[in-house]
């Protein structure tokens, strides 16, 4: 599914505090961002990581958005007296909403369905911002949602303001996707007013792609079996940080189950969905004590599976390591896809194009095997030359960042400056 996307223009004007709201995933993050204009660029910002508690996640919308207005009010209540905002004017949000929604103005849109381990039935088909937007109402929250942004938007709309040679920018975290610029005469779906730009951010919800040629195996169709989007997502089941540790526990299950591996008793634990995480996988990957140590530990602590060979704990090392490498490199295959849509996988006469990604979720930021591989394979699929053209920028707040941008360039007040 592709989806058009109005131009990211930003001239570096935009001045003020501005809030953003990046809700993505098991955590969501509320931003305090200072813009200084032209000169200053951004001057201060500010943040606070908020996890969601597992039972609003499958709840109802009330008590979803109550609780994420809640953390935001509480935010709110920290400003300094650094924090200038203007007499009289009403705080305004980017609001980073990263699940499928069909967008009908920059401060609407309606859910389209939920991913990422959430399922609340009665959001499905509403308007999010609305949703938020009385939920802030319910906290006495006077806060006004100025733009509603994917992640990957977001994260474009951030990496771009800073660097004009940002082209694409892709979310590795507990979801996936990805959004590029293309050139206006590209896209044959759309028939609105033409950007004076020439180009457009398509959003491409690469984490619904599914091909004939994408490799499932049938430790992959028992995940899509348990999850909560039968046959949704595939892409993103492959390389998320959502799924690569519920593959390895779906394996380590089947191995205990046929081969005995943990003896005559398959544990308990270990049958039980989605209690691997993949932190844990990582740490047990990561893992460089003599003995494998940290492997040991986590099988005892969290599937308490206790007295494990070595040669065992080399066994989950080796399936960490197929897990996230055959990740990584279909993540690095999904951008070379990129590159090769907007012809940047070759030299165009000996021209050196610089191609800048911006790269932002916590997968691609702590799984450092799995950033080293997916970096290791695009630059075998790109080739010597063109890989050195190419950069990728770990995109902290990226998403967050980009919403109070799209937030200043799109409030209420611009008129009046």
């Amino acid at each position: 599914m592709m989806n058009p996307t109005p131009n990211l223009v930003f001239l570096r004007e935009e001045k003020g505090l501005y809030y953003a709201l990046d809700l993505g995933g098991t955590n969501f993050r509320v931003l305090r961002v200072h813009l200084g204009g032209k000169e200053k660029g951004i001057i201060k910002r500010e943040f606070e990581e908020v996890s969601i508690p597992p039972h609003l996640m499958t709840g109802s919308s009330n008590e979803l958005f109550d609780f994420i207005a809640m953390a935001l009010a509480k935010f709110v209540a920290t400003e300094g007296e650094d924090s200038h905002l203007f007499p009289g004017r009403q705080r305004e949000l980017g609001f980073t909403f990263s699940f499928p929604v069909r967008q009908s103005s920059i401060a609407s849109g309606t859910l389209i369905k939920w991913t990422k381990g959430f399922s609340i039935e009665d959001a499905v088909g509403e308007d999010v911002v609305s949703e938020l937007s009385k939920a802030m109402e319910r906290v006495g929250l006077d806060m006004r949602v100025a733009a509603l942004v994917n992640d990957t938007i977001g994260t474009l709309a951030g990496g771009r303001y800073n660097d004009p040679d940002v082209i694409a920018a892709v979310i590795l975290g507990t979801g996936t996707n990805a959004a590029y610029v293309e050139q206006i005469h590209a896209i044959p779906k759309w028939h609105g007013p033409l950007p004076k730009s020439g180009e457009m951010v398509i959003n491409t919800e690469w984490g619904n792609f599914q091909s004939s040629h994408l490799p499932l195996t049938e430790y992959d169709q028992t995940l899509d079996d348990e999850s909560l989007n039968p046959g949704e997502q595939t892409y993103e089941k492959l390389i998320s940080g959502m799924y690569l540790g519920e593959i390895v526990r779906i394996v380590l299950l089947r191995m205990a189950e046929e081969l005995l591996i943990f003896g005559d008793i398959v544990p308990s634990k270990l049958k039980i969905p989605f209690i691997l995480r993949t932190p844990d996988m990582s740490a047990m990957h990561h893992d460089t004590s003599s003995d494998l140590t940290v492997v040991g530990k986590r099988l005892g602590d969290i599937l308490e599976i206790s007295d494990t060979s070595l040669r065992m704990r080399k066994v989950v090392v080796d399936l960490c390591d197929i897990v996230a490498t055959r990740g990584a490199r279909l993540a690095a295959a999904g951008i070379f896809g990129i590159l090769k849509k907007l012809g940047r996988d070759t030299l165009r006469d000996g021209e050196k194009q610089r191609s800048v990604i911006a790269l932002d979720g916590g997968l691609f930021e702590h799984y450092t095997k799995f950033r080293n591989c997916m970096e290791a394979t695009l630059r075998e699929l790109l080739g010597p030359e063109v890989a050195e053209n190419m950069v990728i920028v770990l995109s902290n707040d990226g998403s967050g960042i980009g919403a109070s941008l799209l937030a200043a360039s799109h409030s209420q007040y611009l008129e009046t400056e």
